[in-house]
């Protein structure tokens, strides 16, 4: 049996793997990628295959995953956006495919509000806005009809900053006052330090050796650091040769107390966090024996 949570922040009412009440410092909540986009930077993109996304959803659901995350549109340096209509093509027929196959939350990965509103409709119970509602505020206005958790991430056009904590500080500040202004509750607002947007490689890897500061925002945090450039960078490695790096970038951010990792790896990074999470958060799996 896991320990006592630790953490006090209040928890959105959630169920995740093996019908478990979301509680934030109980243990880390593991989110599995599901990519419908054709151009995915991790080259996962399972486009139109509709057979292949239900199958993929249904093996992170056995591996262990807590959440799943489905998007459409590429979010790769350099990738052309596509439109509401193009997007709601994409994704619409396959989540409407995943929702009655498994038993974990799903959350939508969009910047729309059009499109998070007929996701939600179709199934999704999480909304994960990569611009913190800074492209499409309306966004928080389906989160607050709906009355689910909204994920602000941090992002921004170029790498300029004054200071970067601060600076992401502030602008997460406004993605939060925007949400709760327009009646999102605050229990349903996740932040995401946006590891890869807007940043460069010493900028992630300055946030996640501070990540334990955001906690002054007073909110819980999700981390995605799986696959990325910086990984690449760091170890000089293609995209399909970053699991190690991915898998220590999960767990430090564990140990800066990160409540969500967004990954790609659902196998392995379930295990990392499960090892991380008895050391760091004095989690127990059931049955555990002295």
């Amino acid at each position: 049996m896991g320990m006592p949570p630790s953490n006090p922040l209040s928890s959105p009412k959630l169920k995740v793997a093996g019908g478990e009440s979301l509680i934030w410092g109980r243990r880390t909540y593991v989110m599995g990628i599901i990519n419908v986009s054709p151009d995915s930077f991790a080259g996962d993109g399972l486009a139109s295959d509709l057979p292949a996304v239900v199958e993929q959803a249904l093996r992170f659901q056995a591996e262990g995953a807590d959440l799943l995350d489905i998007g459409a549109q590429s979010t790769r340096p350099g990738h052309t956006p596509i439109s509401v209509e193009e997007e709601q093509a994409r994704l619409l027929p396959a989540l409407e495919a995943i929702a009655p196959e498994v038993a974990l939350p799903i959350s939508v990965d969009t910047y729309r509000a059009p499109v998070a509103s007929r996701a939600v409709e179709a199934g999704a119970s999480l909304i994960n806005d990569i611009w913190g509602l800074k492209a499409d505020p309306k966004i928080a206005e389906v989160a607050a009809h709906y009355g689910v958790p909204l994920i602000l991430m941090h992002n921004q056009e170029g790498t300029d900053y004054q200071e970067l904590l601060p600076d992401i500080f502030a602008s997460l500040r406004e993605s939060i006052l925007l949400a709760t202004g327009t009646g999102v509750a605050p229990e349903n607002i996740i932040l995401d330090p946006g590891i890869g947007f807007g940043k460069t490689a010493d900028h992630n890897l300055e946030i996640l050796r501070r990540l334990e500061e955001f906690r002054a925002l007073g909110h819980p945090l999700l981390v995605g650091t799986s696959r990325k450039s910086t990984i690449g960078r760091v170890l000089d490695l293609p995209v399909d040769q970053r699991l190690e790096g991915t898998a220590a970038t999960v767990a430090l951010s564990i140990v800066g107390d990160a409540d969500i990792v967004r990954v790609h790896d659902v196998k392995e990074m379930v295990r990392v966090c499960r090892m991380t999470d008895a050391i760091v958060r004095n989690w127990r799996p059931a049955g555990w024996r002295q």
